[in-house]
C-alpha cells in the first residue's frame, strides 16, 4: 500500500513538474517573440508622434482612436469596435501665466499648469495677496485669514514612503479637492505644490474635483523649484500679491469611445479576459508613459499570441479606454454594459503605472487563492523580473468590473521610482521610455493572460 501511494504521489509530482516545464517553454516563446519582433515601442512611437496628447475631448483623441482601431487590426485581432461613451470635454484654451511680487520688489514668473475641470480666470486675471497653507489643519486654523486671498498649498511628498505611489496618494488630495476646502472660506483662486518629487520644475496638471455646496475658483499647479521659491517669498515677507490667468473652460460633453479588438475563444467564446490600458492623456506632453505604455502594452499582449500561434480557451478582449483621466467614462461604460448584456467576465488586467521595469502584479484575491498562484506562477515569472503577487486590485479601468461583477481584476506593477518624475508632465515623452523596459512589462502580461486562460484563477 506504501508503495503505491508512493507511486502515485511520484507520478503526480512529475506531472505538476511536466506541466510547469510546459508552461514555462511557452512563457519562453512568449518572450522570444516580444524580444525579437515586438511592436510596443514602435507603435507608442507612432502613438506620441503622430497623435501627442490626447485629451478628452480633444481632436488628438479622436486621432488616437483611429490610431487604436488601425493597431488592434494590424496586431491580428478578429475584431474590432468602438464602444461609445460621453465624456467630459475641458480645453486648457490657451498658455497659463503666473507672476508674484514682493511689495517694492520685482515681478518673477511661475511656471504653472491649469488643473484638469478648473475654471478659468477670466481674460483679465486675478490678482491678490498669496497665502501659504501647508496642510489641511493649518487651512482650518487660519481659515479666518483666507478671504480675498489665493491660497497656496506646498504639501511635499513624503520621501519616507519608498512605494512612491503611496506618497502620491497621500499628497494628491490638495489637488483633487483643495481649491474647494479654500474656495468654502473665501479663497479667490488656488495653487498646490505639484504631485511629484522630481528635481526639475515641469508643473504637473490633473484632475480636480469641485465641491458643489462650494464656488468653483480657478487652480493650477506650480512647479517644485518655483513652489520653494514661492515658500520663501511668503515666509520672509508678508506682502506677497500673485497675478494668476488662465484660459480653462469645461465644454458640454461630447462622444469618446472605448476601442476594443477581441480574440475569440475556441472552448468558451462567451467568457472574456480583458487587457487594457487607457488611451487619453493630458495635454502638455505625448502621455508616453500614461498611459501610452499602457495601451501599447495590451495590444502587445494581443500580437504576440497570435503570433505564436496561441489560441485562447476563453475570448481576449484588448480595451483602450477613453477618459480614465478626469472622469473614468470609458471604463464605467465598458462594465456598464457588459453588466447589461450579461456578459460572463473571468478576469481584467491593466496597465496604466508605465513603462517601468516590472516588479509585481496586484490581484484581486486573498487566502489559498493567492498562495496558489505565488507558488506556481511566481517561478514562471520571475525569469522576467515578476517577484510577486499582492493582495489589491486593478487599476482604474477594469475596476468597475470588480464593483459591478465581482470579477477578478489585476493591475501591472512596474519600478514606482521615477514615474512621478514624468506624470502629468511635459516630460512625459517618448525619450523617457526604455524599450527594453516597456517590452519586459508586456512580455510578463502575456504570460499572465496565458496562464490564466489555461488554468483560471479558483
Amino acid at each position: 500500500m506504501y508503495r503505491i501511494l508512493f507511486t502515485l504521489s511520484a507520478f503526480l509530482s512529475l506531472a505538476t513538474v511536466f506541466g510547469q516545464n510546459e508552461d514555462s517553454l511557452m512563457i519562453r516563446k512568449i518572450a522570444n517573440e516580444i524580444l525579437i519582433n515586438g511592436k510596443a515601442y514602435s507603435n507608442l512611437h507612432t502613438l506620441t508622434k503622430t497623435v501627442g496628447g490626447r485629451l478628452s475631448g480633444s481632436p488628438q483623441m479622436y486621432k488616437a482612436e483611429e490610431w487604436g482601431l488601425k493597431t488592434l487590426r494590424e496586431a491580428g485581432a478578429e475584431k474590432v469596435w468602438l464602444q461609445e461613451c460621453m465624456v467630459p470635454h475641458w480645453i486648457r484654451g490657451g498658455k497659463d501665466e503666473a507672476k508674484f511680487n514682493i511689495a517694492g520688489g520685482n515681478e518673477q514668473s511661475l511656471d504653472i499648469l491649469a488643473l484638469g475641470n478648473s475654471v478659468g480666470t477670466g481674460p483679465n486675471g486675478i490678482t491678490a495677496n498669496v497665502i501659504l497653507i501647508n496642510n489641511y489643519d493649518e487651512l482650518e486654523k487660519r481659515k479666518k485669514e483666507i478671504k480675498g486671498k489665493i491660497v497656496f498649498y506646498n504639501y511635499k511628498f513624503n520621501p519616507t514612503l519608498i512605494e512612491t505611489f503611496h506618497a502620491y496618494g497621500d499628497a494628491v488630495r490638495y489637488r483633487e479637492f483643495g481649491a474647494s476646502w479654500a474656495a468654502k472660506y473665501g479663497a479667490v483662486a488656488m495653487l498646490t505644490r505639484s504631485m511629484t518629487e522630481s528635481v526639475d520644475n515641469n508643473p504637473h496638471t490633473g484632475a480636480l474635483d469641485y465641491i458643489d455646496s462650494f464656488p468653483k475658483i480657478p487652480a493650477a499647479a506650480i512647479g517644485l523649484w518655483d513652489s520653494d521659491k514661492l515658500a520663501k517669498a511668503i515666509t520672509e515677507n508678508k506682502d506677497v500679491k500673485i497675478f494668476l490667468k488662465t484660459n480653462a473652460k469645461m465644454l458640454p460633453d461630447t462622444i469618446g469611445h472605448n476601442v476594443i479588438g477581441q480574440i475569440t475563444g475556441t472552448d468558451y467564446p462567451d467568457e472574456f479576459i480583458t487587457v487594457g490600458g487607457h488611451l487619453d492623456s493630458w495635454d502638455p506632453a505625448e502621455g508616453a508613459q500614461d498611459d501610452g505604455a499602457g495601451c501599447v502594452h495590451a495590444i502587445e499582449v494581443l500580437r504576440a499570441l497570435k503570433a505564436i500561434g496561441y489560441r485562447p480557451k476563453h475570448s481576449i478582449r484588448i480595451v483602450l479606454f477613453a477618459n480614465e483621466e478626469n472622469g473614468l467614462r470609458g471604463g464605467l461604460k465598458y462594465a456598464e454594459e457588459g453588466k447589461a448584456k450579461n456578459e460572463k467576465h473571468i478576469f481584467g488586467l491593466e496597465s496604466d503605472a508605465g513603462g517601468f521595469t516590472p516588479r509585481a502584479f496586484s490581484i484581486g484575491l486573498r487566502g489559498e487563492k493567492l498562495e496558489r498562484i505565488r507558488s506556481k506562477w511566481l517561478p514562471l515569472l520571475k525569469e522576467y523580473g515578476v517577484y510577486e503577487f499582492i493582495a489589491g486590485g486593478g487599476g482604474a479601468d477594469v475596476g468597475p468590473l470588480f464593483e459591478m461583477m465581482g470579477t477578478p481584476v489585476s493591475e501591472l506593477i512596474p519600478d514606482s521610482q521615477r514615474y512621478f518624475d514624468y506624470h502629468h508632465s511635459r516630460n512625459d515623452v517618448l525619450a523617457n521610455v526604455n524599450k527594453r523596459e516597456l517590452e519586459l512589462g508586456a512580455i510578463n502580461m502575456a504570460a499572465l493572460i496565458y496562464l490564466v486562460d489555461l488554468y483560471g484563477l479558483d
